[in-house]
């Protein structure tokens, strides 16, 4: 079975034109493509061969598509299954991972460009600015998905005032909020983003106060990304990695070059 096993890659946000050149040739090398039909632009299956078979997921469980993947790797075919955004996040590769070992089929992991990366860049924004927000969490709710730990309160992150990104919440937008006011401010930046780099994409900036109004203005219902702090201000300090007064000389790594 030379060849036959089970990619995941990272489609990224959207666009055809942000996958990897690593998922584009995994892409034109597969047999069978597993696909999330409802996040993908369908520019994206352009780099898939026309002899492969396309499967999309968006109405299949876990256990079918699992069973996919299996039966075609046994039939000694090379399969890509596509996630939206990186796989590192929200893409059920723990589940469908640990079935394939118990199954003994072989896999890997392509990443992607995550879609609040997409999201940042597309409002050309960093989500870490010196003195105002240096750490980024990265999160979602509980509406009909599965409970969040106990630990991982909104309140809890809210409380430390770093960058926000809520993945998977547009539609408890205005609960979120009010969650949030206390810590944030009503007059705190947010910016949705939703559909990142694909067609259809649109951006509403508002505040912790005004947003809701503007999301259900909107009508929309999924695919979006909630950015939440003060650091899309662009206000805050300089950084003193590329600060000209820093003495360098003493820096660890100064010699080596070493800015990590």
């Amino acid at each position: 079975m030379t060849g036959a096993i089970v990619h995941f890659v990272g489609a990224g946000p959207g666009a055809a034109d942000l996958l990897t050149v690593r998922a584009i040739r995994l892409l034109a090398d597969a047999d069978v493509v597993l696909y999330p039909g409802t996040y993908l632009d369908p520019d994206v299956l352009a780099h898939v061969s026309a002899d492969a078979e396309l499967v999309d997921t968006q109405d299949l469980d876990l256990e079918t598509m699992v069973a996919r993947m299996v039966d075609a790797v046994g039939a000694g075919r090379a399969v890509v299954r596509l996630t939206s955004g990186d796989p590192s996040l929200y893409s059920a590769l723990h589940e469908q991972t640990r079935r394939l070992d118990a199954a003994g089929v072989p896999w890997d992991v392509t990443p992607g460009v995550p879609a609040y990366a997409a999201a940042a860049a597309r409002v050309g924004s960093e989500l870490t600015v010196p003195l105002v927000a240096q750490s980024v969490v990265l999160t979602r709710t509980q509406a009909r998905s599965t409970a969040m730990p106990v630990t991982e309160s909104l309140a809890a992150f809210a409380a430390t005032r770093s960058t926000l990104v809520l993945h998977l919440a547009i539609t408890r937008v205005r609960l979120l909020m009010a969650e949030l006011e206390g810590e944030y401010g009503e007059d705190c930046p947010v910016i949705v983003v939703h559909r990142a780099s694909q067609p259809g994409e649109l951006v509403l900036r508002g505040t912790v106060a005004t947003i809701a109004d503007l999301v259900e203005q909107a009508g929309l219902r999924q695919a979006a990304v909630i950015l939440v702090g003060r650091a899309l201000e662009r206000e805050g300090g300089e950084s003193y990695l590329y600060d000209s007064a820093r003495d360098r000389s003493s820096t660890p790594g100064a010699k080596t070059g070493d800015r990590s």
